[in-house]
């Protein structure tokens, strides 16, 4: 490919992507995927040049633009390298006309930026949620190999942390083959860490997905108790056991859940858990690193749905956890409305609950829990708060 064709390339994604996003369709990267496999010509340069003006293009329009053009059109605002590849010519986009309509660069749209705000998130924070996400890994403890990957560096605070060096293909790394390590953000090992999970307890992921945090509190436990996991996204909790088993754990069983129906798959553990850790769906505004389009996905009104789900998904949680046990409220976002106003709301519900205070290696207090952030700890934005149910 040329590198105007390389442009047009981009637009046409964009374009793909702004429909997705407008339809709940697939994510930026599964589009990105198919659009390559069905152009056999474009070769592994080709592809990562594309891959590189689409996502700047995403990373600098806050609001959704009215066109992958406008989008790629203010990234070539920015470049007159770009600029120059709109000719007109073969493959390339058409010439820039003077009128035409530009994205304006922005971190979100508007409502959405407000709310950070009113979150208590201040302006010098909002860049570093669209900066490109480190890549990090846990050490399994529970597989007896050594890891010793080039270029990784340790993470302050958890010892089975690595951060490893950009473009690394994990799954091409014999500690990956032998389950020595899992890809997980440092941000994720860190909130996992407020289960408190220790050996022989009973434990409940109610919304576990393809398990990146079951599989940490399996390690925590030294592969003793019991950890149901459970999820109502077939696809994603089908992906947990084989993980399970590469990893060498052994406590986890699996249970698939009917959306709004959670309650009634699981009286079998009505009282019964010591800890039950909900990472719940959410806007994930704490993860625009890895996923920026998701900016262009969200409105009110599917948040407001969200935050519905998980004040239900809390009502399910607790009535699992035995006198005594501990709820843990998880959030991969930034706004309050999803962490600490929803924690907030479950105890002023429940006379009797308790906050504890969380001693976390990094994150700061936020209403009754702890706040990561990109740009404070360099972790994905999470939320995460512990709640003791009375005794």
């Amino acid at each position: 490919m040329t590198p105007s064709a390389r442009a047009q390339a981009a637009i046409d994604l964009l374009d793909e992507i702004l429909a997705a996003a407008r339809a709940g369709g697939a994510a930026a990267d599964t589009l990105i995927a198919r659009y390559f496999a069905t152009r056999r010509y474009a070769g592994s340069k080709d592809r990562r040049a594309v891959r590189e003006l689409v996502y700047a293009a995403i990373r600098l329009c806050g609001a959704p633009p009215v066109s992958g053009r406008a989008a790629m059109l203010a990234v070539a605002a920015r470049d007159p390298a770009l600029a120059a590849l709109f000719t007109g010519e073969g493959h390339a986009p058409a010439r820039i006309a003077a009128d035409e309509p530009v994205a304006p660069e922005g971190i979100a749209p508007e409502w959405l930026r407000a709310a950070l705000a009113e979150s208590g998130l201040a302006d010098a924070e909002l860049a570093a949620l669209v900066e490109r996400a480190p890549l990090d890994i846990r050490v399994n403890r529970l597989v007896d190999m050594p890891v010793a990957i080039a270029g990784a560096a340790p993470i302050a605070g958890l010892p089975d942390a690595l951060r490893l060096p950009p473009g690394v293909n994990v799954e091409a790394l014999p500690e990956w083959a032998a389950g020595a390590i899992e890809v997980q953000d440092a941000g994720s090992q860190v909130v996992t860490l407020a289960a408190r999970a220790a050996p022989g307890q009973r434990i409940v992921d109610l919304c576990a997905g393809a398990g990146g945090k079951t599989l940490a509190l399996v390690v925590a436990m030294m592969n003793q108790g019991a950890i149901l996991a459970s999820d109502s996204d077939r696809g994603r909790l089908s992906r947990l056991l084989p993980r399970a088993a590469r990893a060498g754990a052994s406590i986890v069983t699996t249970r698939l859940l009917d959306p709004g129906r959670e309650g009634e798959a699981l009286t079998d553990w009505t009282a019964q858990a010591d800890c039950v850790l909900i990472d719940a769906p959410c806007s994930g505004t704490g993860t625009w690193r890895r996923n920026p389009e998701a900016r262009w996905r969200l409105t009110p009104d599917r948040l407001a749905r969200l935050v519905e789900t998980q004040a239900r998904l809390l009502d399910v949680g607790a009535a699992l956890v035995k006198p005594g046990g501990a709820l843990v409220h998880i959030v991969c976002s930034l706004l309050d409305v999803e962490g600490a106003g929803q924690v907030a709301r479950f105890l002023a519900a429940r006379p009797g609950w308790r906050a504890e205070p969380l001693a976390l290696p990094v994150g700061r207090a936020h209403g009754d829990g702890v706040r990561l952030t990109p740009a404070h700890d360099g972790t994905d934005g999470f939320f995460v708060a512990r709640m003791q149910a009375p005794c």
